[in-house]
């Protein structure tokens, strides 16, 4: 994992549009359906980077906690996973042809207390938005993510942000 020197930390400058709130919920609310067995943080990750590459809207039920908050910039909280599970149809429906082109995903200083766990990632997508317009934006996150009876994590909060940069090497 990448310490927190490696990642990128200057204030965005890019201005910020529709797209961006949109796209960076689909980057914080995807996932695979999770096995039977207990998830690990990385485990989380690799569903969570995969899926976003996929745009697998149908795994939102599954990631989030039904107290689930996601704050966006420019957006009022969206509190509960129903409310957030209509975000997401709503924003995938302004945008019928998009696809994701590529997508990056690289998460940092994880910390699990009991059932609870934070971390923040660093992300970059590029996606091609169907009408000949691509995407191609970077952004920060700080998730906050609850694990179930049934051993998986889900996200119990999740803050967006935008970066202006990749992060450093």
């Amino acid at each position: 994992m990448r310490k927190r020197d490696d990642i990128d930390a200057a204030p965005s400058t890019l201005n910020r549009t529709r797209v961006r709130p949109i796209l960076a919920l689909l980057v914080g609310c995807l996932a695979l359906p999770a096995t039977a067995a207990a998830d690990s943080l990385a485990t989380f990750n690799a569903r969570f980077e995969d899926a976003t590459r996929r745009m697998n809207n149908q795994a939102l039920a599954a990631l989030w906690e039904e107290d689930g908050i996601s704050l966006l910039p420019e957006t009022p909280p969206i509190l509960g996973k129903r409310a957030i599970s209509a975000f997401v149809e709503k924003a995938i429906g302004e945008f019928p042809g998009a696809k994701m082109k590529s997508f990056t995903l690289s998460c940092a200083d994880p910390i699990q207390s009991g059932g609870l766990a934070t971390e923040w990632c660093f992300e970059h997508q590029v996606v091609n938005l169907g009408d000949g317009k691509t995407f191609d934006g970077r952004g920060r996150m700080l998730l906050v993510l609850r694990r179930g009876a049934d051993g998986r994590w889900r996200l119990l909060r999740e803050m967006w942000n935008a970066a202006e940069s990749a992060p450093a090497k």
